[in-house]
């Protein structure tokens, strides 16, 4: 299961915002299924999208939060040159539910 088709060398903010929801619910998809997947991605998230042909912009950071729960969740941050603050760009969180 490959989490795109192409390659992917994200350039800005709305680059990211329009790419990169599709392509992180498919890697939530694949952690939930593939184990090393999600060992890879929790020790080092922009890593593991880089060996899968995503590249993120330069001032763009990725983090993978409760990496051990029902719901983990990735999130983007943009850091500006000379801030130490970030900025939260997005976030994709799994949540499984069922209907009857």
């Amino acid at each position: 299961m490959n989490i795109t088709d192409k390659l992917h060398h994200l350039k800005n903010k709305t680059e990211v915002r329009k790419l990169l929801p599709d392509i992180l619910g498919r890697v939530l998809a694949r952690i939930w299924i593939d184990s090393k997947f999600k060992d890879d991605f929790a020790s080092d998230p922009q890593k593991t999208l880089e060996f899968n042909g995503v590249y993120l912009p330069e001032d763009m950071s990725i983090e993978f939060q409760k990496p051990n729960s029902d719901r983990p969740r990735i999130v983007v941050y943009e850091q500006r040159p000379n801030s130490r603050f970030k900025l939260r760009v997005l976030y994709l969180q799994l949540v499984m539910m069922a209907g009857r």
